[in-house]
């Protein structure tokens, strides 16, 4: 029996051309023929890269420079501070590095805060789209909003291209088994621990970025060490509960290995999550290294066993699991 299948690629990515990456308006240069898209791009899953495919077609076809509007911080986390129900995809730094993967020559991060989210929508194609940009063409995805209230549309853009000089274009939603890709989507799959339908829509399996600290070492009591992580970036969502198969990229290296999110019920009466990655092919010290985790699939859920025995017996049955898992 096929155990998983992947449709994407897991290499850690380097040697790639770099984005070039300006934090605002003020600072962004005059270019000859730049075609542009905007949106906050969190997750820059299939469906953002297929706007970004064509941006960057257009961009050829014209001799002209793409462009990727973004935002910072997140506009639901402005308009909605006391509202923490939003979790994102990925981390500002995170999502620079998915834009640079994709070939865009810039990126605008302009930061959003409660004057900017006042713009009408007019004002904003006036004082970024042209004023600021020059954009000559511009692409967005399927249904998507902007300007105060979320009050501007494709047809209002249609409406003042010709007014303003710039051409725009519309992709449609991206369907993967008739389902329409879209962040929300990815979030939820997460949160219920469906790893292969999330990686899927992401077309890359999902990371985290953190740094290893000092844990309570049991995991070495029972031959089954464990590097403590310790998240970069607030509000980075966390899938459910449970074990995972893992690829790890750290200071020492690169390793298949397996990691458990949730309390550690068997170990522990704390009402603490943690994050702890058991790398199946390492013997050293990982504390203060930065690491990245790609999630690869999903194991089983977090339990409470019996005794640190029977815990000890079932992450053995974990790894094996997990090497299948990542030698698929």
């Amino acid at each position: 029996m096929r155990l998983y299948s992947r449709h994407f690629s897991f290499r850690f990515v380097s040697n790639i051309a770099s984005v070039q990456v300006h934090y605002s308006l003020e600072s962004f240069p005059k270019l000859s023929f730049p075609v542009v898209t905007t949106g906050t791009f969190d997750g820059v899953h299939l469906g953002h890269q297929t706007i970004l495919n064509r941006l960057q077609e257009l961009a050829r076809k014209y001799n002209g420079q793409s462009v990727v509007i973004t935002f910072h911080p997140h506009p639901r986390q402005v308009l909605r501070p006391d509202d923490h129900s939003l979790q994102l995809l990925t981390t500002l730094p995170e999502k620079i590095a998915r834009l640079e993967v994709s070939g865009i020559d810039h990126l605008l991060v302009i930061p959003f805060n409660k004057e900017f989210a006042e713009l009408s929508s007019q004002d904003f194609i006036r004082q970024v789209i042209v004023e600021a940009v020059n954009t000559r063409k511009l692409v967005i995805g399927y249904d998507h909003h902007f300007g105060k209230n979320r009050e501007g549309s494709f047809e209002h853009l249609r409406q003042f291209g010709p007014q303003y000089g710039f051409e725009v274009e519309e992709i449609p939603a991206q369907d993967i088994d008739q389902v329409a890709v879209s962040s929300t989507k990815i979030r939820e799959a997460l949160s219920r621990g469906d790893i292969h339908t999330a990686n899927r829509y992401l077309g890359y399996a999902y990371p985290f970025n953190g740094k290893v600290v000092r844990g309570k070492q049991l995991g070495r009591t029972i031959g089954f060490p464990t590097a403590n992580l310790e998240l970069e970036g607030l509000g980075k969502l966390i899938p459910a509960n449970g074990v995972y198969a893992v690829m790890v990229n750290s200071g020492s290296g690169i390793f298949n290995g397996m990691m458990n999110i949730g309390f550690r019920p068997t170990v522990s009466d704390e009402k603490v999550r943690s994050i702890e990655v058991h790398l199946l092919d390492f013997e050293g010290d990982l504390y203060e290294q930065n690491m990245k985790v790609k999630l690869i699939a999903r194991i089983r859920d977090e339990k409470r066993f019996a005794s640190v025995d029977e815990l000890r017996d079932q992450l053995k049955l974990d790894r094996v699991q997990a090497l299948k898992y990542l030698s698929v």
